[in-house]
This record gives C-alpha cells, sequence and structure tokens, in this order.
C-alpha cells in the first residue's frame, strides 16, 4: 500500500514588511522540522518534493538531511497565491480563509479562487505519483492547499482540517484510495 504524505511547513519568521510567500523559518522553525523527522521515518519514501516558497523548501531541507533523502523543489506545489495580500490580522485573515473554503468558485483572497488553487496543485501532486512509481510520495507544502486536497480526495471538512493543523504538522492518505490514514496535528 503506497501513502501520499503531505507535509505543512514549520513556522516561519513573520515579516509583515514582505509577502508571506518570502518568509523562511527561524531558529524555532527549524526545531519545529526537526520534530517531525521520527513521525516520517516509518514511510517509505525516497525523496521529498516541496513548494518552492523558503519555509517549506527549508523545512524539507531539514526532514531531508535528518533522513538521509534529496529534496527536490516541484512545480506548483506552492500555497493558495496571496501574493500581494498586505499582512492582516489573525482575525480577518482566518475570515477570509473560511470564506475562501465556503465560496470555492469565487475569488475572495489572493490572485486565485479555492478551485484553481485546488486544480493547481492536484494537477501537481498526480503528476509526482505518477513519477514516483513505487513507495511514498511525501510532499512538504502549505495548509490551505492540504485541506483543499484533503476535502476533494479524502472528503475532510477543509476548514476545520486547516484550522487543526499546526506548524508544521502533516496528514498521511493512502494510494489510490485517497483515505485519510493519518494526521499529525503538530510536531
Amino acid at each position: 500500500m503506497r501513502h501520499l504524505i503531505l507535509v505543512k511547513h514549520a513556522r516561519p519568521q513573520i515579516d509583515p514588511s514582505i509577502s508571506s510567500e518570502e518568509w523562511a523559518l527561524g531558529p524555532d522553525g527549524r526545531a519545529g522540522a526537526a520534530q517531525l523527522v521520527e513521525r516520517l521515518r516509518r514511510y517509505q519514501f525516497t525523496k521529498l518534493f516541496c513548494s518552492s516558497e523558503p519555509k517549506a523548501a527549508q523545512t524539507a531541507e531539514v526532514i531531508g538531511q535528518a533522513l538521509g533523502r534529496p529534496v527536490e523543489q516541484g512545480n506548483d506545489l506552492f500555497e493558495h497565491d496571496r501574493r500581494d495580500v498586505p499582512h492582516m490580522e489573525t482575525r480577518e485573515f482566518i475570515s477570509l480563509v473560511a470564506l475562501l473554503f465556503k465560496e470555492p468558485d469565487r475569488l475572495v483572497l489572493g490572485n486565485e479562487t479555492a478551485d484553481e488553487a485546488y486544480q493547481r496543485f492536484a494537477d501537481a501532486v498526480d503528476d509526482l505519483i505518477e513519477k514516483e512509481q513505487q513507495g511514498d510520495v511525501a510532499v512538504v507544502t502549505h495548509g490551505t492547499v492540504i485541506s483543499l486536497f484533503a476535502q476533494r480526495r479524502a472528503r475532510q471538512e477543509p476548514f476545520a482540517l486547516w484550522r487543526r493543523m499546526g506548524l508544521p504538522s502533516f496528514i498521511v492518505l493512502e494510494i489510490p484510495s485517497w483515505r485519510l490514514v493519518e494526521v499529525c496535528e503538530r510536531a
């Protein structure tokens, strides 16, 4: 039985002066990423794929080094496109993400709808699964696209999952049934 492991990146250093897709990990984020290693060791992936965003790529690097597995950045594995969205208060951001999940065909936040973000991400993940013919597939990415994928493939409620997943965390889905096997809410 094969698995898809979708890892949500570790906690970045928040800098309101730059866009969130540019945020990187600090010492706490690197330590958090390292805490996932033992939980991920039992899965049979030969490499880690990751988003090109620094916080995801750096999370993958920490895990990959600890497990002795290479890291490869994949196309279209980035978060729901929120480039140029100004930093906002937590309550406002959470409300907009809830609306994004509730109205997936409407542009409510950022530069793509939830439907568009899901399709981009799902196509990229499906390509990786096709490329990696054997073993498990591990992807270090972001909470919104993980939640959208889990909603449509594993029938999970996306907003609840998005809220549950800490920085870092992961979910595991069985391939090809998409049955949810495990949720690690926090490192």
